[in-house]
């Protein structure tokens, strides 16, 4: 089977657990994101695909051939670390063409490929420029390229964006993403930044607890949570406890009924956990009648800029919706509302 493949991938140091129980596909040609909190094991996953950790136990494999025990520098990957790494005594040619001269590559192939990665990176000009001089995505560009200098099979990229201003840092994710898309490399971006994840990514692997959540498409992830850790983790949710009642229905703390699509299966009675993005949420003048509606009082209002994030006490239960200006015209903390639930926005967590 091709691509990256780990089977029951652990790691342990002494009785500490970094990673356990980790079985993944990543296919070829993809942007994977491996996106969880500080400490769930990511960047320890990460270097053991670089052949940087030893396994505990388990087995990774690259198109059928198995390299669990294969030394790093034979794997043919390309890594970009959080610091960069980059040689500051070099210039930029001499920095990208630094892992072609340990493969014994001669001087005038190293040349043509520094050549040919410069215009790639659009830094043509600078190729004499020590990399001290350099700005934070030229030093992030530089070290990208040579990454890829000896063609490798996979580029792993740990963090490579954290220490960039927030601008820098969207252009950056874009010209990663286009450069990964022209390659057509297998890539592995490690983050803990949700919107990096989720706007760069094909697949995006949630890690949390030392093992793998979720795996799925960004959208897939967002929209169908597995369960609560990544419910609450991948963007704003509302999470709150209602009772299953039967029918399509569960109650809320306040009385109140909601249409849902809840499983047949789940008892009548039992204890669950509802998710709704706030975007789903409609705010409205109090009215009574319409189905899925709650009564509450604004609590909260934060205004910023494109949207605005309402925050409705509903009987006990605390809701954010998230609106554009034109729809929150004149409302203000203290007013009564009503917050319709569409049904379809639904999600049970677990039960």
């Amino acid at each position: 089977m091709t691509g990256l493949i780990l089977e029951n991938v652990e790691k342990y140091y002494g009785s500490a657990c970094a990673v356990t129980d980790v079985n993944l596909h990543l296919p070829e040609g993809k942007l994977v994101c491996f996106l969880g909190p500080s400490g769930c094991g990511k960047t320890t996953l990460l270097r053991m695909i670089a052949g940087l950790e030893t396994l505990t136990s388990g087995e990774i494999r690259l198109d059928g051939e198995d390299i669990s025990h294969t030394p790093a520098h034979q794997r043919n990957f390309g890594m970009v670390f959080q610091s960069l790494a980059l040689f500051p005594h070099m210039t930029v040619g001499e920095n990208i063409a630094y892992p072609l001269k340990l493969r014994g590559v001669g001087k005038p192939e190293q040349k043509a490929r520094v050549s040919e990665l410069l215009e790639l990176i659009q830094l043509q000009q600078m190729v004499d420029r020590p990399v001290a001089k350099l700005s934070g995505g030229q030093r992030q560009r530089v070290a990208i390229a040579r990454a890829i200098a000896s063609h490798p099979k996979l580029l792993l990229l740990d963090e490579p964006l954290s220490a960039l201003d927030a601008k820098l840092r969207e252009s950056m994710q874009v010209e990663i993403r286009q450069l990964q898309k022209r390659l057509n490399i297998t890539t592995i971006l490690v983050t803990h930044d949700q919107r990096e994840a989720m706007t760069m990514a094909d697949i995006v692997v949630v890690l949390g607890e030392h093992r793998v959540q979720q795996v799925g498409t960004p959208i897939e992830i967002y929209r169908n949570p597995a369960n609560e850790f990544v419910a609450d983790f991948i963007g704003s949710g509302n999470i709150f406890a209602a009772t299953a009642l039967g029918n399509g229905k569960v109650g809320m703390p306040g009385g109140e009924a909601l249409n849902v699509p809840i499983s047949d299966s789940i008892v009548v009675g039992s204890n669950i956990k509802m998710l709704v993005r706030p975007e789903d949420l409609q705010l409205s003048l109090p009215r009574t009648g319409a189905a899925n509606q709650l009564a509450g009082t604004v609590t909260f209002i934060r205004d910023i800029g494109a949207t605005i994030e309402t925050t409705v006490d509903c009987s006990g239960v605390s809701l954010t919706a998230l609106s554009t200006p034109n729809q929150c015209v004149g409302l203000s903390i203290g007013n009564l509302v009503s917050v319709t639930i569409p049904a379809e926005a639904c999600r049970v967590l677990s039960a």
